[in-house]
């Protein structure tokens, strides 16, 4: 099995403990860094984790306007294992959850595990109430993925990387394929939880997210002018039943799958609190949508993801043009040039080891959802 790491980190303050997880790591996976770091830290970097991965710059001709998804697609480029994994670089395996994960790809294209924290500072249990939630009604949006090269390759090698919800948008992107997704609630897989200030910057681009999802961004956008209305009349026992229904469903998110074990009952508790943060957020997030989208790495994103509609609808297009294999959104493209094939073999891979090359020049540190760490990202939980 692969494991490929896409990150661009702004110092250096969680070397020594990456390093050690990746001293790990290299005992039972073949690990790929994907390193858009400047070149000082990618010089040092090199040195500390010589003959524990393979340390490469993201490939030249890929500048999505979200420098994760190239990194994520350079990763996979290089990766020789059927089951790959993409995680984040606060994410943290261990061997039960790796073999778990093989496991699971023996039957499946896309495997999505549920993160946690290793630790809850105030924030991170603020957070929590949001990973109830979405296990009550579904799944959460984790940090990390399994999948299968072979499906890679049959989509075209990848995904859209000029989306903000890059996670929902590979997903879809499997799904309008064809393939087959798995959610194991109960493959608790750790994460380092981010700092304060982290957290506070993550919040309305996390909001903007929900544009991708319309359903669950109108629920969130009519809280406010609800708790409005029930202030004006007084009816304060309605805003409590409202606030003990959240609770509620997060504690039943909470005893899903054994949950228990991982999230504590006050996460549960903090749930009308981050209701109230993403209902507020919301409204932020579509004021940004007016004006263009969310500022991000120097550029704004205006769509968060497609549907899955529109990328199968484009697969079918493009397959009624006769072009084959080649995925449903342009891969690997430059700006101002048509769209490329984003095929795993386009590279010769030793090339992509040079590091010299170009990485995410234009991008700061990806730290794209509220449960990245120091220092950096992948998805953004909705």
């Amino acid at each position: 099995m692969d494991y490929v790491l896409p990150l661009r980190w702004a110092d250096d303050s969680g070397l020594d403990e990456l390093t050690a997880y990746l001293g790990s790591l290299r005992r039972h996976v073949r690990v790929i860094v994907v390193d858009g770091s400047a070149p000082p830290l990618f010089e040092r970097h090199a040195a500390a984790w010589r003959g524990l991965a393979e340390h490469v710059r993201p490939a030249p001709d890929l500048r999505f306007a979200n420098g994760k998804v190239n990194g994520v697609i350079t990763g996979l480029r290089l990766a020789r294992a059927e089951h790959v994994i993409i995680a984040d670089d606060d994410v943290r395996y261990d061997r039960h959850t790796l073999a778990r994960m093989d496991a699971l790809l023996a039957g499946a294209d896309l495997v999505r595990p549920q993160n946690h924290f290793t630790h809850l500072p105030w924030h991170a249990l603020w957070d929590t109430a949001r990973t109830l939630l979405n296990r009550c009604v579904g799944a959460d949006y984790p940090g990390t993925f399994g999948l299968r090269r072979s499906f890679v390759e049959r989509m075209g090698g990848g995904y859209d990387g000029d989306v903000l919800f890059e996670n929902l948008e590979l997903i879809r992107t499997v799904r309008a394929h064809g393939g087959r997704e798995l959610r194991p609630l109960d493959l608790y897989v750790r994460r380092l939880p981010p700092d304060a200030a982290r957290f506070w910057g993550q919040r309305v681009r996390q909001a903007y997210d929900d544009l991708a999802q319309p359903v669950r961004m109108a629920v969130f956008l009519s809280v406010l002018p609800a708790v409005a209305v029930c202030l004006l009349r007084r009816r304060y026992t309605a805003l409590a039943a409202g606030a003990a229904l959240t609770v509620a469903l997060a504690e039943t998110g909470r005893r899903r799958a054994g949950g228990r074990h991982v999230f504590p009952a006050a996460a549960a508790l903090c749930a009308p609190i981050w209701v109230l943060e993403r209902a507020t957020c919301s409204w932020l997030a579509l004021a940004a949508s007016v004006r263009g989208g969310v500022p991000y790495a120097g550029r704004k994103l205006s769509r968060a993801a497609h549907s899955v509609r529109r990328l199968r609808r484009d697969l079918r297009r493009q397959r009624a043009q006769g072009l084959g294999r080649q995925p449903a959104q342009h891969v690997g493209r430059s700006p101002g040039q048509p769209g490329r094939s984003g095929s795993l073999a386009a590279l010769n891979p030793a090339a992509l080891c040079d590091p010299s090359q170009n990485g995410f020049t234009d991008d700061k540190p990806h730290r794209h959802n509220a449960t990245v760490a120091r220092p950096a990202g992948m998805d953004s939980p909705s």
